[in-house]
């Protein structure tokens, strides 16, 4: 029997074994690698695209704020609209276009007016999407992210849950015309989407480190 021959086909069968396994695992990296970039990219381009929506949805809404407050601050419990001089209510149109449309003027004492008319409240909903993350997580890929990206991610996208929560709040305050409700959730959501923006940043500058 040629022993020399025979240890060296076991030799050539188990590095042939190995360099297979090795081939396999190094596909398998490569693959996961690809697959981590390719979510890590998509998540940076959904972080984005919401915070760009929050920026847009914040201008409009503060402004529908302040002109809530200040239209609230005119009336009187007698009046029928608001109570203003003829410059001042030029100044609020200018600076709230749409918001009030007048329909009756009456003169009142001092050079005031009470203007009667109709309100248009112009409510910006942000679409602060989440598909890019919850594919992310239902393909396990997420698994494969550094430990602290991965917490901070879930933190934002959680607090990104709660501001499209308030949205919907505000929204169904004004569907409702409850205009204090209304008030009130867009205090809350100016105080929230601070931190939303904070968070969006922040990920935007760390998301490389998931890697």
């Amino acid at each position: 029997m040629n022993w020399k021959y025979i240890l060296g086909e076991i030799l050539l069968i188990f590095v042939g074994i190995n360099l297979a396994i090795w081939f396999n695992d190094w596909n398998a990296s490569k693959k996961t690698d690809s697959d981590k970039k390719i979510a890590i990219e998509k998540i940076e381009e959904e972080i984005r695209n919401n915070l760009d929506e929050l920026l847009t949805a914040r201008e409009n809404n503060n402004k529908l704020a302040e002109a809530l407050v200040t239209y609230k601050e005119s009336r009187t419990e007698t009046s029928k609209g608001m109570v203003a001089t003829m410059p001042e209510m030029i100044e609020f149109q200018d600076k709230y276009p749409g918001f009030f449309t007048i329909s009756d003027t009456l003169e009142l004492s001092e050079g005031k007016y009470d203007f009667d008319g109709d309100v248009f409240l112009n409510l910006e909903l942000a679409e602060l999407s989440k598909i890019a993350w919850e594919t992310s997580k239902t393909t396990a890929i997420v698994n494969e992210f550094d430990y602290e990206c991965l917490f901070d991610l879930e933190g934002t996208y959680n607090l990104q849950a709660l501001v499209a929560n308030e949205m919907s709040k505000a929204a169904s305050a004004l569907q409702n015309r409850e205009i204090d409700q209304l008030q009130r959730i867009l205090d809350f959501i100016r105080q929230v989407d601070l931190s939303l923006e904070a968070d969006y940043k922040r990920s935007l500058e760390e998301i490389n480190n998931c890697m």
